[in-house]
């Protein structure tokens, strides 16, 4: 079990900070989990803490490869208004 972490990112650093597993690690600017570290924080929270804390949205996927911030889930912008300013 592992989440992943898109292109999406915004190398903000906030997932590597409260991960507590320390499964996030940045390669030539690039953040990656570790799978083998990442756990989901099932054992130590009721949601993986990389992403409750991140700003972005479809940055992080699930073990299903879901996004777990899908678009408009932060924003809170109704898919019909976000798709007149998508191109």
């Amino acid at each position: 079990m592992a989440m992943t972490i898109t292109q999406r990112c915004l190398g903000c650093y906030a997932c590597e900070q409260v991960c507590p597993n320390q499964a996030i690690e940045i390669l030539a600017g690039i953040f990656t989990i570790i799978a083998e570290l990442c756990q989901e924080c099932i054992d130590d929270f009721s949601v993986p803490q990389c992403s409750a804390i991140c700003p972005a949205e479809e940055a992080i996927l699930d073990r299903h490869g879901y996004a777990v911030n899908p678009l408009g889930s932060l924003t809170g912008v109704p898919a019909e208004i976000r798709s007149r300013w998508m191109v």
